[in-house]
């Protein structure tokens, strides 16, 4: 090769991402890996994975732009509020600026011909090249042999030959790889919210409200979600680990019991009547004393209410 090639990768940790990674280092490439963060997938198992296998990584808040893809996607959803072409593609893209930015030559991803059906199909992985504008810059390099070589497999910078020709939903050829190179990797998983039925009807309900902020899309990962009117909810954490982090992110705007561990409940948009609210925090508060309790409100008074019928709660449920 004339010159050392270099190239920033699109890196979630997961196996795929892992191998991609492994094989350009592998041949000498100067590798760099980005991990995207929103309030739909987290960055901790990028950062990881890029600790495993020593190289330089960094965090991209990506927030800003799946909110606007998640709004009106020009590619459409897929079964969920998945946006994934168009997700794929702007992540693509962004990198694709950093490419120019830093003297990168090439943007390469850990995708894998076919397995996924909408995308990773040939079509999907052509229009996100496409749509990313990176055309010929972008490198798949566990499915390299299978598609149309690179400008910089043309170039000398990156060997074709020792790259992969993989195809398919199995992961078997993957594993086997990683086990070669003594990699671990996390199990198999969606990975992004926007994946999971039960989420996007969450979401979808806030978006059908007018209430779909960054915010309130991190608030709904937590806990019960209720109705308690046409654009008002509750967010009502299960344990303690959901109170916290709801209590965090509500700035303050909580209900919980006044004088026994229980859920917090964080309300969105317009105002919940304290009472609703007070009586599904004591529907899932343990081992009430009486048949009401004493519920502190955000910015006023504590309120006495005896607790919501389950069958009220399970209609006012959301996902």
């Amino acid at each position: 090769m004339s010159r050392r090639a270099r190239g920033i990768g699109a890196f979630s940790g997961g196996l795929d991402g892992l191998l991609a990674a492994s094989l350009l280092s592998e041949q000498g490439v100067d590798v760099h890996l980005a991990t995207f963060s929103s309030p739909f997938f987290d960055a901790g198992l990028g950062r990881e994975g890029a600790l495993q296998l020593g190289l330089p990584w960094r965090e991209i808040d990506f927030t800003d732009r799946i909110m606007a893809l998640i709004t009106d996607p020009p590619s459409g959803f897929g079964s969920c509020m998945n946006p994934c072409i168009d997700c794929h593609a702007a992540m693509i893209e962004t990198l694709g600026e950093v490419m120019r930015a830093e003297g990168f030559d090439f943007v390469f991803t850990g995708e894998v011909l076919g397995q996924r059906p909408m995308s990773q199909s040939p079509p999907s992985l052509r229009r996100v090249a496409n749509l990313s504008g990176l055309g010929g810059r972008l490198i798949r390099p566990l499915s390299a042999k299978l598609l149309e070589p690179t400008d910089p497999e043309k170039e000398g910078l990156v060997d074709r030959e020792r790259l992969l020709a993989l195809n398919g939903r199995g992961r078997k050829p993957q594993m086997a790889l990683a086990a070669e190179r003594g990699l671990t990797y996390p199990p198999p998983a969606g990975g992004c919210l926007l994946t999971d039925p039960i989420y996007s009807r969450r979401l979808a309900a806030l978006r059908d409200a007018g209430l779909m902020t960054s915010t309130n899309a991190k608030l709904i990962r937590h806990g019960r979600l209720f109705r308690t009117g046409p654009s008002s909810f509750l967010v009502l954490g299960r344990d303690d680990r959901d109170n916290t982090a709801l209590e965090s992110l509500s700035g303050g705007c909580y209900y919980t019991p006044s004088d026994r561990p229980g859920p917090s409940a964080v309300p969105l948009g317009d105002p919940t009547p304290h009472a609703v609210a007070a009586s599904l925090v004591a529907l899932y508060t343990k081992r009430l004393a009486a048949n009401t309790l004493r519920v502190d409100t955000p910015g006023g008074s504590p309120v006495e209410s005896p607790p919501a019928s389950r069958e009220t709660a399970d209609r006012m449920a959301v996902g």
